[in-house]
């Protein structure tokens, strides 16, 4: 009789630690998956963005660029803002024959990227990918090219927003908040127990992003012609 019992109490002992077994097992294959790619090659770019930090030398905002066709500080002008947002609205800069014309560049709002997503290049390690992480955050570039001279002066303005999200379509709402108007707000058609958005809230402008911006844009046309850029 006893032994009886006493194999019943092992036996519920095993059963009690298999699963604590199990979650071990899972989670020793879940660090052993992280670490292998983690170094594999293809996830050099994650790594270097989380060991290195925005440039730490402050560019003038205005930027003063020396002096260069139009055409071509133009072009280097998109192809650099290109790299960090979809451009809907450009009006090329022109400084030639005694014209003059102020160039602008506009672009979409981008949600701002994760720290799963080092491929992008919007957000600047650190904080900014942290918070895009952690919250919903858009941002969107306006770019300015004026005629100095024979040179010129770029300026960048990142402007961030933050997403303003309402309780959940299902979820009751308390007597404060209650509006005894007698409008009436139509709104489409929501999926319940989602959270509604209510718009978006101004951060104001993310510096970081503009330096990068214009160190890259200041690099591009500073640049020795070794690939003939001049040329195209």
């Amino acid at each position: 009789m006893m032994d009886g019992t006493d194999s019943q109490q092992n036996e519920g002992i095993r059963d009690f630690f298999m699963p604590e077994r199990e979650r071990m097992l899972g989670l020793l294959l879940l660090a052993f998956m992280i670490l292998g790619i983690s170094l594999s090659p293809g996830c050099r770019q994650f790594r270097y963005r989380f060991r290195n930090a925005p440039p730490e030398q402050f560019v003038p905002n205005p930027l003063d660029l020396p002096a260069a066709p139009d055409a071509f500080v133009w072009s280097q002008v998109i192809d650099a803002v290109d790299d960090y947002f979809r451009i809907i609205r450009e009006t090329p800069v022109q400084n030639a024959d005694g014209f003059i014309l102020d160039g602008r560049v506009e672009t979409a709002y981008s949600i701002g990227a994760s720290c799963f997503e080092p491929w992008r290049k919007d957000s600047t390690p650190g904080f900014e990918r942290w918070q895009g992480t952690l919250q919903s955050i858009r941002r969107r570039a306006i770019v300015t090219v004026r005629p100095r001279g024979p040179g010129y002066t770029v300026e960048v303005v990142v402007q961030k927003d933050l997403e303003d999200v309402g309780r959940s379509v299902t979820e009751t709402q308390s007597s404060v908040g209650i509006r005894h108007e007698a409008s009436i707000e139509r709104r489409g058609r929501l999926v319940e127990g989602t959270p509604e958005t209510l718009g978006w809230i101004p951060l104001g402008r993310d510096s970081t992003l503009e330096q990068v911006i214009l160190s890259d844009i200041f690099g591009r046309i500073t640049q020795k012609d070794t690939q003939g850029l001049l040329h195209h």
